[in-house]
């Protein structure tokens, strides 16, 4: 395999171009050496603008000689994805899948080709703090393995894990993550805005309460309940608050939407793409 190997992504969305913008910025490969493929023309013309790269609608196409091959696409679409694909991808090359719920045997058995990463990165990966947890299969060689870690490092951490079943398990926490500390970001402008507050001022406020934490957090290395300890004094407002939110079942509705996303995962890796009735519009 070349120092700077020749790249295609399968499914040009959000994801697909956080990697690009990572494999560019740090210098895993070459522009000119990254080819994305998808129906749309107009959103390859934006990528092709932006990061100097090749596009195509042509999924054969783009994935002949490429040296890894991304699958990036909706779940739903990914078994026609795969269909259409089969055949058509060099049997040296490493097929990289960020496909919730895909397993890797679903992947290789229907591509005829066992050379497969698996992985479940977040969308701070666009600014490369996001975190992917990832596995291989049995015949990922050494240096497939190490040019992996390279593409992942390039979105933020990486955590490589033996069983494949954490997969779903970090599309439930990690993956899925994001949406629920935006959700709770925007519960606490909304509410800073209905104590009264300018929604600009709620927001900064919002934002560098979180980041903070965040950062005390990772340089204290304390358990989150001693720090949570730290700021509630018994009687005060920090205690009155915790005690409505404990109250509300907080933890519990936490604990459930994480494990609903869980089982979400295990659906669409079974090859349920439609939401149960009572889960659609969620």
């Amino acid at each position: 395999m070349s120092n700077t190997p020749t790249i295609t992504l399968i499914g040009p969305g959000v994801m697909a171009e956080a990697v690009i913008g990572g494999l560019i910025r740090n210098q895993v490969t070459e522009p000119s050496k990254i080819m994305a493929a998808g129906p749309r023309i107009e959103r390859g013309e934006e990528l092709i603008e932006r990061y100097g790269i090749h596009f195509t609608t042509d999924n054969k196409a783009a994935a002949k000689g490429a040296e890894i091959v991304i699958l990036s696409v909706k779940p739903q679409r990914l078994q026609g994805v795969l269909a259409g694909l089969r055949g058509s991808i060099d049997p040296q090359a490493l097929v990289l899948s960020i496909v919730a719920g895909a397993a890797i045997q679903t992947i290789s058995q229907a591509l005829s080709h066992p050379v497969v990463v698996r992985v479940m990165p977040n969308t701070p990966a666009q600014i490369g703090q996001g975190i992917s947890v990832w596995t291989a299969s049995s015949v990922v060689t050494t240096a497939q393995r190490e040019l992996a870690q390279c593409i992942l490092a390039a979105l933020g951490q990486e955590i490589f894990v033996e069983d494949e079943n954490l997969l779903d398990m970090a599309t439930a926490l990690s993956g899925s993550g994001p949406a629920y500390v935006f959700l709770f970001m925007e519960a606490l402008v909304d509410a800073g805005v209905h104590l009264g507050f300018p929604r600009r001022i709620s927001e900064a406020l919002v934002l560098q309460t979180l980041r903070g934490s965040v950062e005390y957090y990772a340089q204290k290395k304390d358990h989150p309940a001693h720090l949570r300890n730290e700021v509630t004094s018994p009687g005060g407002t920090s205690a009155a608050a915790l005690y409505y939110l404990e109250k509300a079942g907080f933890r519990t509705a936490i604990s459930r939407a994480i494990w609903a996303a869980y089982e979400r995962s295990q659906e669409l890796g079974r090859g349920k793409t439609s939401a149960p009735p009572e889960k659609q519009g969620n």
